[in-house]
C-alpha cells in the first residue's frame, strides 16, 4: 500500500536530504489526532500539495536543508502530505500548496500559499510565547552556567 505522506524530521541528528522518507499516512478518520505525538515536543510544518515532485514542494525543501540549524533550534518536524485523502487534509482543508506551521500546543501558527523561507519561519516562531519562554529559559540557563565558580583550592 503506497503513501505520499512523509515526516522529514529535522532534530538534531537527522539529515532532511537523506534520511528515509517515513511514511505515516493515515486513511481520513483513522486517527483522531495525526499530530498528537508532536504536541508539546516539537512545531509541525505541514506541507500540502499534489505531487512531491512539484516545484514549489522541492523550493521549500531546499530552503529547509540550507536553514536546517534554525530549523533544529526551533525543534520542527518537517511533514509532507501529497495523498488526496488523509486525515491531515480533512483537518486542515488546504488548497493547492499550502504551508501550515502548528505550535507545541497543536495550534495553527501560521498559513501560507506560497514556500516560506526560513528567515521569515523563524521570526514567526521566535515572536510565539512558547519560544519566547524557550529562550528565556536557555538564557537563565546559560547565566547559571557561566556564574558557576570553581571553589577554592585549599592546600
Amino acid at each position: 500500500d503506497h503513501r505520499d505522506l512523509h515526516s522529514f524530521p529535522t532534530r538534531r541528528s537527522s539529515d532532511l536530504l537523506t534520511a528515509a522518507l517515513i511514511a505515516i499516512a493515515l486513511p481520513a478518520g483513522a486517527q483522531d489526532d495525526p499530530l498528537a505525538e508532536y504536541r508539546w515536543v516539537a512545531r509541525p510544518i505541514i506541507i500540502f500539495a499534489d505531487s512531491p515532485r512539484d516545484p514549489r514542494v522541492v523550493e521549500q525543501l531546499g530552503e529547509f536543508e540550507l536553514g536546517r540549524r534554525d530549523l533544529e533550534d526551533r525543534d520542527v518536524v518537517v511533514i509532507v502530505d501529497t495523498e488526496q485523502d488523509s486525515a491531515l487534509r480533512d483537518r486542515f482543508h488546504p488548497r493547492d500548496f499550502q504551508f501550515l506551521l502548528i505550535g507545541k500546543d497543536g495550534e495553527v501558527k501560521y498559513r501560507k500559499p506560497d514556500p516560506v523561507p526560513v528567515r521569515e519561519l523563524a521570526r514567526v516562531i521566535d515572536r510565539t510565547p512558547m519560544r519566547l519562554d524557550e529562550l528565556q529559559a536557555e538564557r537563565a540557563l546559560r547565566g547559571r552556567d557561566s556564574l558557576q565558580i570553581d571553589p577554592p583550592t585549599t592546600n
